[in-house]
């Protein structure tokens, strides 16, 4: 039976030709969230020659949420579960900016083989409402239109 307070925020088959902010989630008063894994991949260069590699940042405590994509409700992973507090966006065009910001995690991803990274108990990526919000930044436009789908996995506390 999956565990309470654990949601999936997710987007699929969006087209990406410019850096994006994959994910960007926005914690309420009291209920700080944390990340415990990120799925990212492409359905539309799969016999592509090209060897792209994609970098990604995750960054905390932007004050100015981003723009142009799109705001799924996240899912809770237990059907019994209450709904989530926190706010999601997916495929922003616009980045979100502003504030003090901590760059949590940095790394690129071989755009064949997509991202799948869960995450040590304990080294999860947190946020708190205090921290206004946690982004998962593609850090530079693909070199051609990219199909691309993911997933987040965010435990929320309180």
């Amino acid at each position: 039976m999956a565990q309470n307070r654990i949601y999936t925020v997710s987007f699929s088959a969006v087209a990406v030709t410019v850096a994006v902010d994959l994910f960007e989630i926005r914690p309420v008063s009291n209920k700080p969230c944390e990340v415990m894994g990120l799925f990212v991949g492409q359905s539309s260069d799969a016999g592509d020659a090209q060897a792209e590699l994609l970098a990604y940042t995750v960054i905390r405590g932007f004050t100015t949420s981003g723009s142009g994509g799109a705001t799924p409700t996240p899912a809770p992973l237990n059907r019994s579960d209450s709904a989530a507090g926190f706010s999601a966006e997916t495929c922003n065009t616009t980045a979100a900016t502003t504030g003090t910001t901590a760059q949590l995690h940095a790394d690129t991803f071989h755009v064949a083989a997509g991202e799948k990274l869960w995450l040590p108990e304990g080294c999860e990526w947190e946020a708190s409402a205090a921290d206004t919000s946690l982004v998962v930044r593609l850090a530079a436009a693909p070199a051609d239109s990219l199909t691309m789908s993911g997933t987040l996995y965010v435990r929320e506390q309180g």
